[in-house]
């Protein structure tokens, strides 16, 4: 007995410490498999003993909030729900009943109120009892409906949500790997706890209901269906949801898991409700969970395969991450061989080790991960040396995480940004890498120098069983190198990534040079400051990137990748040879200020993003504006002209 109180208090402690983080910190310290584990054995273990511990996470509702925003208490308790990972238990849950099937949704759950048929009010879940105000943050959603036609009191639930396209939006824009997040959950609790609801924004927020609380005035003839029926027809969008009966369940089950993989709604199981809403009612509640609803929890397909080896993944902060590649094994429809151990305690809590038997799982279906060691041989071998540069490593512990970190300033795993800039739309635009991406691949040794990115089918087998990646994407991935070959020689030199040389310098530099590249590299200081725009500092930046032998052995591997249009220059219209133009206000003639740029390039001119004494002409439809650009040319004495004045120059030559 004593044995088992022992260790009901570690579990405790253990499941507290991961609550708090998640619910309170939003971050994980211990995976949705490990804690399910460890929450079913402290639940079998209070079965068994009858005690329940002080604290025990199984009849705590949630956690207390801490932030700056308003607290109010809900007038209703919002309980967790009771969970199953049987299909059969699901079956036998329902009975004779009808329900309703729906996805669990990995958001943070909020209360919506309206009354005379507006938004009034916003509060997150909190701890269940106590939640916080957003409303500000609430009217700011992507989806959320500000007035509704019905004018009564209207209470309802739903879950705020960050779509996985969104996420990875966002977490491409965020330049330091190590601050991006980790999933869509924890992107979204930040957002919606945000104190400037232009952040909320920003982050486009979605809202999915899931339940009404109230309606007054308003018969549903006990159904829960027709309620989220009326919820659609006042502006709501609502869970995706299939009417079921005992017998259909299996069936259903089975589509929400074939469509889980493209969802693009986080989600993390199905609910499973009483259509009939005095019956559920009826059941009550105990002291965590409602009983007209269940949560069923994938029952995860576990398998067990053999470890090859650990590989060292490098990021450009230079963290080094360990990856676990083991024997190939079918997991949820799709073959695997890869798993992210994260960190080095990670890897030592496991005692992972080359040959170890190990069991391996999909996270909500999705995402490969690393369930038990069998084996447990140990930690072996750490790398003294970067994978890619070479260099010295160190391990540096913060907190009570170790990682393992190159030491090498100039490790071409930290060279990302040079890479992100080639590929970028300016550049040879290469649809499919975004910086994430480089990342993974520049860290998995895929690529070293640029003309790697047009090698990328040496490595199809791994890439396609990249987290993120399936065949699909690697063959629009490919298609998309193959089409970014046939590029501009102005394309190429702003790609390349020189100190100061923008695309206007790059296409001016062309048009000097005759779009004779050898001439343009082998330029000394002379002739360079000769080009419009070019000034002594980058004179020296262009000469330095080419005096370096390695440098100039990289560009020559790319150049024997691409295929450069043959671009003719005629004297005669560059009109605007020697004139800089800047753009502002709205445009009437072009479709963007891109096309318009574009234009006055190709005429000789120069295309300038503020106002100075060189600029030659502001172009501006509005030449009354007060603007900060109309003021500073008006000072300056710089010719303000419109749309219309500036196609008149064109016309000699037109």
């Amino acid at each position: 007995m004593e044995d088992r109180i022992e260790r009901m208090k570690e579990l405790v402690s253990l499941l507290s410490k991961a609550g708090k983080a998640y619910y309170q910190e939003s971050r994980e310290i211990m995976s949705n498999f490990e804690y399910d584990r460890l929450y079913d054995e402290l639940t079998a273990l209070e079965r068994e003993t009858g005690v329940t511990l002080s604290g025990s996470p199984t009849k705590r509702v949630g956690y207390e909030v801490l932030s700056e925003l308003p607290k109010e208490t809900h007038e209703s308790p919002m309980l967790s729900l009771d969970k199953t990972k049987s299909v059969e238990d699901l079956q036998a849950w329902l009975g004779d009943q009808k329900g309703l099937l729906s996805w669990k949704m990995d958001g943070l759950t909020i209360v919506l109120t309206y009354d005379g048929g507006t938004l009034v009010k916003a509060v997150t879940r909190g701890n269940g009892e106590i939640g916080e105000v957003i409303t500000p943050n609430a009217r700011v959603f992507a989806n959320i409906p500000l007035n509704i036609a019905h004018k009564g009191l209207v209470v309802l639930r739903g879950e705020a949500v960050i779509l996985y396209s969104d996420f990875r939006r966002i977490n491409e824009e965020i330049e330091d790997v190590d601050a991006k997040y980790k999933n869509p959950r924890n992107l979204c609790s930040g957002s919606v706890r945000q104190l400037n609801s232009q952040i909320t924004a920003e982050r486009n927020v979605h809202f999915e209901a899931f339940s009404l609380v109230r309606a007054e005035g308003v018969d549903f003839e006990n159904s829960r269906k027709r309620q989220f029926e009326w919820l659609k027809s006042q502006g709501f969008e609502v869970v995706d949801y299939r009417e079921v009966t005992a017998e259909t369940l299996p069936q259903a089950v089975q589509e929400f898991a074939d469509a889980v993989e493209g969802y693009d709604i986080p989600s993390d199981g199905l609910v499973l409700l009483f259509d009939d809403i005095a019956y559920g009612e009826s059941l009550g509640r105990t002291a965590k969970f409602p009983r007209n609803s269940i949560a069923f929890k994938w029952q995860d397909e576990i398998r067990e395969t053999k470890m090859r080896y650990i590989e060292w993944s490098p990021s450009r902060t230079g963290l080094i991450n360990p990856v676990a590649v083991f024997e190939p094994v079918e997991l949820e429809g799709t073959t695997v061989s890869r798993a992210s151990v994260h960190n080095i305690s990670i890897l030592e809590g496991l005692e992972l080790g080359e040959e170890d038997r190990i069991t391996v799982y999909k996270a909500n279906m999705i995402i490969p991960q690393i369930a038990d060691n069998l084996t447990r041989s140990g930690v072996k071998h750490i790398p003294e040396q970067c994978p890619v540069c070479g260099g010295a490593t160190e391990i540096r512990q913060v907190n009570d995480v170790r990682s393992l970190y190159c030491i090498n300033p100039d490790c071409q795993a930290k060279k990302i940004k040079s890479f992100t800039l080639l590929v970028s739309r300016d550049a040879l635009n290469i649809d499919g890498l975004s910086e994430a991406t480089l990342e993974k691949f520049i860290g998995a040794g895929f690529i070293h120098e640029y003309a790697d990115i047009f090698h990328l089918d040496r490595h199809q087998e791994a890439i396609v069983e990249m987290e993120g990646f399936g065949q699909k994407s690697y063959d629009n991935l490919v298609a998309s190198v193959a089409k970014a070959a046939d590029t501009a020689l102005p394309r190429v030199i702003y790609g390349l990534g020189i100190a100061g040389i923008g695309l206007a310098n790059a296409k001016a530099l062309c048009r000097h040079f005759g779009y004779e590249f050898e001439n343009m590299r082998k330029a000394d200081e002379e002739e360079l400051v000769a080009v419009d725009g070019i000034g002594a500092v980058l004179a020296k930046a262009w000469m330095e990137y080419f005096s370096s032998e390695a440098n100039n052995e990289a560009v020559d591997h790319l150049f024997a990748e691409l295929t450069i249009e043959k671009e003719v220059v005629e004297e005669t219209e560059q009109i605007f040879a020697g004139k800089t133009f800047v753009i502002t206000g709205s445009l009437e003639h072009f479709g963007n200020r891109k096309e318009l740029q574009e234009l006055i390039e190709s005429k000789g001119g120069k295309a300038a993003g503020s106002v100075s004494a060189k600029t030659s002409y502001l172009i501006n439809n509005d030449s009354l504006s007060p603007s900060s650009k109309n003021k500073k040319a008006k000072d300056l004495g710089v010719p303000i002209i419109t749309e219309e004045e500036f196609l008149r120059m064109l016309e000699p030559l037109e």
